[in-house]
């Protein structure tokens, strides 16, 4: 199953504010000082117990739209059916600006994750950022810069930073890229995988074939979603 990345606007949508966590997945928002209101797509398990500790996605969706809703389209096509199994709590915000690595997105992320963690029993070992190009980016920006919050990532056709890869430290990272990808050359982001493994880092690369960078398959993220779990089994 592929999922052809769109630079279609979504049109208008009236985001509710999030209110108490109900099993499925439907679109909310939070309002965050200095930013503004933050909408989103949030994914909650059909088993849901708050008290219950449960793993917590944060997935930052490509560029190609500003259009509210849009963080729930990536999450509805790739993220939930790749890593539903896990129980977790999935968060996916629209982009309040042109990008995820910058600080108005960033405080708009932070805030957002930490609005989640207080309706819910997060398990603090088990939160993952992972996003897909312009999201990839942004997977190593927030990844990078919370290294106490995040304990796992998994940057897709994402633009490599050599600094924001030595600053996560032993945080298990899961690159995925294209070999064919046309916008974000394959080459350093495979020179990274390779950097990061001499240091002796935690990170695995899945290079894919036979796709360029406007497809995304389902199947990749579920092969890093069993992987990243392996990882967090073994801590």
């Amino acid at each position: 199953m592929h999922w052809l990345l769109t630079t279609a606007l979504l049109g208008t949508l009236v985001q509710p504010p999030l209110g108490q966590l109900e099993p499925g997945l439907r679109n909310a928002s939070i309002d965050v000082d200095g930013v503004g209101t933050v909408t989103f797509g949030i994914w909650v398990p059909r088993d849901f117990n708050p008290d219950e500790p449960r793993p917590l996605v944060l997935a930052l969706h490509p560029g190609g739209s500003t259009g509210a809703g849009y963080g729930a389209q990536f999450l509805r096509g790739i993220v939930a059916p790749a890593l539903q199994d896990w129980g977790a709590i999935i968060v996916s915000p629209d982009a309040p600006g042109r990008g995820w690595d910058n600080d108005t997105s960033e405080r708009a992320v932070m805030a957002l994750v930490e609005d989640v963690r207080g309706r819910a029993t997060i398990d603090t070992e088990r939160i993952l950022v992972t996003g897909f190009s312009m999201g990839g980016r942004g997977t190593w920006y927030m990844a990078s810069r919370h290294p106490d919050l995040f304990t796992a990532a998994v940057p897709m056709a994402a633009r490599s930073n050599k600094d924001d890869a030595a600053k996560v430290g032993d945080m298990p990272v899961f690159i995925i890229h294209a070999r064919d990808d046309e916008v974000v050359p394959f080459g350093p982001a495979e020179e990274l995988a390779q950097e990061m493994e001499t240091r002796g880092q935690n990170v695995s690369f899945l290079p894919l074939d036979g796709v360029g960078h406007f497809r995304m398959g389902v199947a990749p993220l579920d092969a890093a979603g069993d992987w990243i779990m392996r990882q967090w089994g073994e801590q």
